[in-house]
């Protein structure tokens, strides 16, 4: 158990350094949120487009996951991502893709019980045909910072007025499939939480 414990403690630690610098992780109220319906779903195969240095995916995998799948384009974030893999004991679980995630995602196969969508923002609406093929019936997506900084549903500045069009269409597509129930969380910046029905 203590072993356990200083690995939470660990990822903790690296987890605020990564927030403090330029790769920002995900919310801790935004993971905590995954990690609870994670359990509660049994999740074994996940998904995470846009790994960054691998936290997220580590603290999947602490959690109970049996494999993970993660997407990495920066060579960078990605050696930090099998680092880390590898010093948290998961890296035989772990399966790290480097690669531009529009270029990836057309060529994996199987179902996965849940998708974690972190990449680039404007391409959400690109990924989103390739999460729907991978996602099995009953699994869930989740997309992060899908509010940024209240813009999608405020005045955005000007220079970021792209971005936002984008989001809002990606959420427009989103929240009107047939095939997903989703809602919006004010978790960190804004999580759609999408259940393939």
């Amino acid at each position: 158990m203590g072993a356990e414990i200083s690995k939470k403690e660990r990822l903790d630690a690296l987890r605020k350094k990564a927030r403090e610098g330029r790769d920002p992780t995900c919310a801790d109220e935004t993971l905590a949120y995954m990690l609870k319906a994670a359990r509660e779903m049994n999740c074994a195969r996940i998904l995470e487009i846009g790994a960054g240095e691998g936290l997220t995916s580590v603290a999947f995998l602490l959690n109970g996951a049996s494999h993970i799948v993660a997407i990495e384009n920066d060579p960078v974030r990605a050696e930090r991502a099998r680092e880390n893999f590898s010093s948290f004991g998961v890296a035989d679980r772990a399966e790290l893709v480097e690669g531009d995630a529009g270029e990836v995602l057309p060529r994996l196969a199987g179902e996965f019980d849940l998708i974690f969508l972190d990449g680039a923002k404007v391409q959400y609406i690109a990924y989103f045909p390739h999460c729907k093929r991978l996602l099995r019936r009953g699994g869930a997506l989740f997309s992060d910072d899908v509010l940024l900084y209240g813009w999608v549903r405020g005045e955005p500045p000007k220079k970021r007025r792209m971005l936002v069009a984008h989001i809002r269409e990606y959420l427009d597509v989103l929240q009107s499939d047939p095939d997903f129930q989703t809602e919006i969380l004010q978790l960190g910046e804004g999580l759609a939480v999408s259940r393939k029905l």
